[in-house]
C-alpha cells in the first residue's frame, strides 16, 4: 500500500458497571460502559447480552457490524455522486455472525450488507448497483477485517430528479 496521509483516532470508554465489587467474581459485575469522543454524544456499551450484558446498550460486536455497514454506505455515497447516480434513500438491514469456541474466544465469519437504495429517476440502476463492488474496495473498514463482507442491494428508481 502507498504511503498517504494518516489519520488517528482516540476513543475514551469508561468502565461504569462496578456495583461495590468490582470484579471480585464473575457475576459480581456489570459490563456496562460509556464510549465517548470529544464534541459527540456518550455511546453506552455493554456486553452482549448472552455474556450478562445489558440488551439495551450497544455491544462491540454490533458496532463491528454498524461500523461495516457505515464505511460502506459513506463509500458508496460518495461514488454515486462523482459518477451522476442520485441516491434519494439508503437503508442497510446489515446482519454479521460470530461463532464462538468452547474456550468463549470467538471470531466473525461473515458479515452480510443488504442496502436497499432508491436512485432518482435517469439514474442509471446497472450503475448504481455496480458502485456496491466499487464501494467494497475503498472501505476502509472492510479492507482491515479477516472475515468475508457479502453485498445483497437492491436498487429501486423513485421519484423524478431535477
Amino acid at each position: 500500500m502507498e504511503s498517504g496521509r494518516r489519520h488517528h483516532y482516540e476513543i475514551t470508554v469508561d468502565w461504569t458497571g462496578n456495583d461495590g465489587a468490582g470484579t471480585s467474581s464473575y457475576r459480581s459485575y456489570r459490563r456496562d460502559h460509556i464510549v465517548r469522543a470529544p464534541g459527540k454524544p456518550d455511546l453506552p456499551g455493554s456486553a452482549e447480552p448472552v455474556f450478562r450484558g445489558d440488551p439495551s446498550r450497544y455491544n462491540p460486536e454490533e458496532l463491528l457490524v454498524a461500523s461495516v455497514s457505515q464505511c460502506h454506505m459513506l463509500w458508496y455515497l460518495h461514488l454515486c455522486a462523482v459518477a451522476g447516480v442520485v441516491v434519494e434513500s439508503y437503508h442497510d438491514d446489515a446482519a454479521g455472525v460470530m461463532e464462538e469456541a468452547p474456550d468463549g474466544s470467538g471470531v466473525f465469519t461473515e458479515v452480510v450488507l443488504r442496502p436497499r437504495v432508491v436512485v432518482a429517476a435517469g439514474s442509471d440502476p446497472a450503475r448504481a448497483a455496480q458502485l456496491h463492488q466499487e464501494a467494497h474496495g475503498k472501505c476502509f473498514i472492510a479492507a482491515s477485517v479477516a472475515f468475508p463482507i457479502r453485498h445483497e442491494p437492491t436498487i429501486e428508481v423513485g421519484g423524478r430528479h431535477e
